[in-house]
Order: structure tokens, then sequence, then C-alpha cells
């Protein structure tokens, strides 16, 4: 069985777990930790996890509210890390105390019975991944900080049933809203942020392999609205929006089963 769950999402820090059991066995992935350590400890509590239950860290960018705190609790509970080479030169090449694992385009990782499957996107960082996961019965996709989707996106997204993803901002608050030019500009640009309506085509097209569940996450504060991505969502999977799931910043999501 797959689970995961949003701790937060959004400028504010970024994080989720992901819970995988086989039998007996259940280990957890913690994808990003955009939070200060306390507050990470802080949540996981409210998820009903202790930190020593992480069995490894994925570091999608270098961008402070994804990489936060993770060096700093992979040291303090002997927890691998995985990031590119290029997130991994970005941060300075810090001491990870032999903790460091290289993740690749298009390379599994096994983690117990959770098989992480790494791949590049376009956005304004030095070697950004995003991952699929899978127990070898369900897929789920894990999509955010791109700036448009490529083929390369879609053909390993393609196949997971459940999909956490970016839906940073509505067009036309971003267009009208306060944000100086040049701000607006990366945000919007090819290698920022996934618009809602950008979000809901890539959702549109994986629809035709298997997509049935979606959790909208990294919602811009100042840009965006809930009922705005749940609709563009909703229309694209021609569900219901309250069928559309959607992480906030301060308390994430709280846990789903893949599908």
């Amino acid at each position: 069985m797959l689970r995961f769950k949003s701790l937060g999402s959004g400028s504010a820090g970024n994080a989720t777990v992901v819970q995988a059991r086989c039998g007996t066995q259940l280990v957890h992935l913690l994808i990003d930790c955009g939070l200060g350590i306390r507050e990470l400890d802080k949540r996981l509590g409210a998820a009903g996890m202790l930190a020593e239950q992480v069995d490894a860290i994925f570091v999608t960018h270098e961008h402070g509210d994804h990489i936060g705190c993770a060096r700093q609790l992979a040291v303090r509970q002997r927890i691998p890390v995985y990031m590119s080479a290029g997130t991994y030169a970005a941060v300075g090449q810090p001491d990870f105390a032999g903790l460091l694992r290289l993740a690749c385009d298009g390379e599994d990782i096994a983690i117990g019975p959770l098989q992480v499957r790494p791949f590049t996107v376009p956005h304004d960082a030095r070697e950004p991944l995003q991952l699929t996961c899978t127990d070898g019965d369900t897929r789920l996709g894990i999509l955010t900080d791109l700036g448009h989707t490529t083929v390369h996106v879609q053909q390993h997204l393609s196949g997971c049933g459940t999909l956490l993803l970016e839906c940073n901002h509505d067009e036309q608050m971003l267009a009208e809203g306060s944000y100086p030019a040049f701000l607006k500009r990366r945000v919007g640009g090819a290698y920022g942020h996934l618009a809602n309506s950008a979000a809901a085509a890539l959702a549109q097209v994986l629809l035709a392999s298997g997509l049935r569940q979606v959790l909208a996450a990294h919602l811009s504060e100042q840009n965006n609205r809930p009922e705005l991505a749940r609709q563009a969502l909703a229309d694209a999977l021609a569900c219901d929006p309250d069928d559309i799931h959607v992480a906030d910043g301060a308390s994430g999501s709280g846990w789903l089963t893949a599908c």
C-alpha cells in the first residue's frame, strides 16, 4: 500500500512524506525539507510520525523552500539524503557525513519496497529533479516547481494513478497582482512555475493513462485561490471540484492513499 501526505506546500516551505508498506515492512521517504527543523518535527508529529521513522530524504532542488533543514535532519538522524549532482554543487557541496547519495534522471532508487525514479524538469535551478514512486502495484507522481511540461515529464508520469501536482498561480491574478514585473516574468516564465491552466492541461493528457486522483500543491498565496485550482483540474478530469484535494502552506494535506 502506498500513502502520502503533504506536510506543507508553498513558498513558505515544502515537505511531503511517502509511505510504502509491504507485509510487515514499512518505509517512509521524505521529499524535501523546506522548513525549520523544529517545525518539521512538529508537523511529522501531527502526521503521527517521528523523525527517526524517516528512512530516506529526497531533495528536488536547492531553493530554500525545498532544501531547508535537509542536512541538519540527515546528520541528526543518520538518514541517507538523495539529490542531483547539480543540486549538491548549487548548495556549496557541504559535508553530509557520508550520507549523501547522488540521484540522476531515470535511474531508479530502491528504498525497501519503494521504488523511486527521478526525472528532470525545466525550472530555474541547477539540476532539478521530480519523481515517481511505486510499491509495484500503485504509481504516485510528484511534480512541482517547473515552468512548463515536456514530453519527458509526460512520459515519466504516464501510468500514475495519483499525482501531487503544482498549481502555482492563476494567470490573470498573476498579471494583475502586486508582484514587480521581473518577478511576474520569472513565475510565469518557461522555467518558473505551473499555472492552473498548464496543470489542468497536463492532467487531461495523463487521464488517458490512468490518472484518477490529484492533490493540487504549491499554490501561491498571492496569485491563486484553492477554488480556482480545483475548478481548473475538475474541468480537465471531468469530475466534481470537491474530488480535487488541495495542499496548503500551513497544514499541507491529510494522508491520502495512492490509487
